[in-house]
């Protein structure tokens, strides 16, 4: 269970926010944040992985506390057990796929996974070349299987199929479903496509202007 109660302050090209935010994630579903650009769905995820801290209020993972203003506690990205995909890949270019999962991995730690990633992406054939030879989406595979080497507890998605062309864009959400099953994760996506998110998503949160205004089933928020 994730529970999420944050405010922050944002300013963006519409001027100043509240970003003010109060929900909870059941463990193993995939939810979507869903809404215009601006609303404040990118900085969610942020504060999520620890990358953007919150003005008040907590995120409380599984139990355990992740952020706590009122105790000025706020854990290291490196120690909240996700993995995190952004829209640019963001790939090491000197490093071939193969050496990106395996930095991503670290030290001490069972590699059977990376060939066990690089075989469920169908990326078998192109584990030794560096990602300016491949295309977007295969760069983008590489891209969450790095993002799963490491098992995490949450997976944050923020936008990642939206470069894609619509054929690999299909293909890569069958993916990403079959990874968010097999790995039992708790994914938490942002996109702005109506029809992926109804494909992929358990729960939808809806936001705009930095508040929640409607949550529920896609089939019922998009009614």
């Amino acid at each position: 269970m994730i529970a999420v109660d944050i405010q922050k302050r944002l300013v963006g090209a519409g001027g100043e926010m509240l970003l003010q935010l109060q929900c909870g994630i059941a463990k193993g579903q995939l939810v979507t944040l869903y809404g215009e650009s601006g609303a404040g769905k990118t900085s969610t995820l942020r504060m999520l992985a620890g990358l953007l801290t919150p003005d008040e209020g907590n995120i409380v993972v599984e139990g355990q506390p992740w952020f706590n203003a009122e105790k000025g506690m706020n854990l290291a990205p490196q120690n909240r057990h996700i993995g995190v995909v952004f829209q640019d890949y963001a790939l090491f270019p000197n490093m071939t796929v193969r050496q990106n999962l395996k930095y991503a991995l670290g030290k001490r730690k069972d590699g059977a996974i990376i060939g066990e990633l690089i075989e469920i992406m169908g990326l078998g054939d192109l584990g030794e070349r560096r990602p300016k030879t491949l295309s977007g989406g295969q760069q983008q595979r590489a891209a969450l299987a790095r993002a799963l080497v490491q098992r995490p507890k949450v997976l944050l998605l923020d936008e990642p199929l939206s470069a894609l062309d619509a054929r690999t864009r299909l293909r890569l959400q069958d993916h990403l479903l079959q990874l968010h099953k097999e790995y039992g994760l708790t994914t938490i996506l942002v996109s702005h496509d109506v029809a992926e998110v109804h494909k992929l998503s358990d729960w939808v949160f809806v936001l705009e202007n930095g508040k929640l205004i409607n949550q529920g089933p896609p089939s019922q928020v998009f009614m």
